[in-house]
């Protein structure tokens, strides 16, 4: 089973980014995100035997509980580079709390055998990924008179462990953070 734990997002924010979605949609032959599936990863797990899911879900259970979780989705931009993207996406901004969870949860799983992480935690929301070399300057120049976009806030109160499988993604379980 292919797991991770996220934030979700509100409806609204949802919703808005969607709108966003489809108005980019024409300008470049990205693989889109479904608007459904937008969400703040905070630990890719990755393959796990289902057999020792309990495992998982005992360590996330006593992962540190820092309280309700300021995150605001805000800008928009390119991995690696904008010359060469690989990935659009929406920006994630937050205090210490977001990062401090996605360390506390890489720690408790990693105990597990689960990798840890080689790069720094980067949130972010995945809205499209280039696949193969396909031209991208519209694109590029209607993102550049909205890259400071706005697209709202919200207040996480909990993270959940999700299972992937055939680009459909089902909670498993929830974690209060209050």
């Amino acid at each position: 089973m292919r797991l991770f734990c996220a934030i979700d997002l509100p409806a609204a924010i949802r919703s808005s980014l969607k709108t966003l979605i489809d108005r980019f949609r024409p300008l470049a032959k990205l693989s889109w995100s479904p608007a459904e599936n937008l969400h703040v990863t905070t630990k890719f797990i990755g393959e796990w035997p289902e057999e020792r899911l309990g495992e998982i879900e005992s360590s996330l259970a006593a992962v540190h509980r820092p309280g309700a979780i300021s995150i605001a989705v805000r800008g928009l931009g390119w991995f690696p580079n904008e010359r060469n993207p690989r990935v659009f996406w929406a920006g994630i901004e937050s205090g210490d709390e977001l990062r401090r969870l996605a360390h506390d949860t890489e720690q408790a799983l990693a105990v597990l055998g689960v990798p840890v992480e080689d790069r720094d935690f980067s949130p972010h929301l995945t809205l499209a990924r280039r696949r193969t070399p396909v031209p991208v300057e519209r694109l590029r120049n209607e993102v550049g008179e909205m890259h400071a976009r706005e697209f709202g806030s919200f207040q996480a109160e909990s993270f959940f462990l999700y299972l992937s499988r055939a680009g459909r993604y089902t909670k498993l379980q929830e974690y209060p953070l209050v």
